[in-house]
């Protein structure tokens, strides 16, 4: 594959250069959304350096955390930026917790801010896929299809065709960054892009997880965990709608009730004689980033209904 080319004295890698190529712009395209929905960008210019602190730092802890083998091995290669090892979407969601802190006191709300920045995360994913398929990282699994692809590099165990899975999340986040943009200029009320852009981003992420041949931290579970799971977010959305209006003793009670459910379903968990099947981790985070977003979206509507 096209993994580097030489210009000059110096050694370009493809990836690097899509990454590049995918933050900038990502940024110009969320700098225009915050702008046409009315949003002030001067904390941008006074916050700068931690913007960009927390983009590169998220995006290198992710990088880092979904290939922990690699540097548990050779800790050493932490401190080593030029490998080239980054996840966009980690520093997407570096930016999205200095935005957070950084907006509380604005009349605008956090879900306004989301709303532009998740398309502006999905364009980026797409040069960041791009960089990913010419480097031979997050490769797919072996294929019989004629649109398989080989990988000579020591990184690929395979010396088969693979699926192009890369590039089926170029096209699935191309689809979704133009699916947002039909949702915000139809929709009227905050939060849309939000809620679909991650419930759609969570099922196709849980899909396209199961092409994919590289290492990952297997993850065991059934359909009952999934069902807690729900259990759990739900009795925290509803929390967050009542809070206010029960006493102190009722919200002590509501809280130790999901508590409990939860400790009592630990512990007799090995008891149930379920079927069991295999995830990847990005598949358990995609469920968990579902619910969440589910209940958040619902929460700040509730609590924001002119918006």
């Amino acid at each position: 594959m096209f993994q580097a080319f030489e210009l000059g004295p110096f050694l370009i890698w493809t990836r690097v250069l899509f990454v590049l190529l995918g933050i900038w712009l990502a940024t110009e395209f969320f700098l225009r959304l915050a702008e046409s929905a009315n949003l002030s960008l001067q904390h941008f210019r006074d916050r700068s350096y931690w913007y960009a602190s927390a983009f590169v730092f998220g995006g290198r802890i992710t990088a880092m955390l979904a290939e922990y083998k690699v540097y548990l091995n050779d800790p050493l290669r932490s401190v080593y930026l030029h490998d080239g090892n980054f996840s966009f979407l980690g520093g997407a969601i570096g930016i999205g917790v200095v935005l957070y802190f950084a907006t509380r006191g604005h009349r605008t709300t956090f879900l306004q801010w989301l709303d532009a920045l998740l398309p502006a995360t999905t364009l980026g994913l797409v040069f960041s896929w791009f960089g990913s398929f010419f480097a031979g990282d997050a490769y797919g699994a072996p294929t019989d299809a004629f649109w398989g692809v080989m990988y000579d590099t020591p990184s690929v165990r395979y010396t088969i065709p693979l699926h192009p899975v890369q590039l089926y999340y170029v096209f699935f986040y191309f689809f979704l960054t133009f699916l947002l943009l039909v949702i915000r200029k139809r929709s009227g009320r905050v939060g849309a892009e939000t809620l679909f852009g991650i419930v759609i981003a969570s099922m196709g992420t849980f899909i396209l997880e199961y092409f994919r041949g590289d290492f990952s931290l297997p993850v065991f579970a059934n359909v009952l965990d999934f069902g807690i799971l729900t259990f759990l977010f739900v009795s925290l959305g509803v929390f967050a709608l009542i809070e206010n209006r029960i006493s102190a003793k009722a919200s002590l009670w509501y809280e130790l009730g999901p508590l409990v459910v939860t400790v009592c379903y630990m512990f007799s968990r090995p008891w149930f004689d379920l079927e069991t099947f295999e995830l990847r981790v990005s598949q358990l985070l995609a469920v968990l980033a579902l619910l969440v977003t589910v209940v958040y979206v619902v929460v700040e509507r509730r609590k924001h209904p002119y918006f």
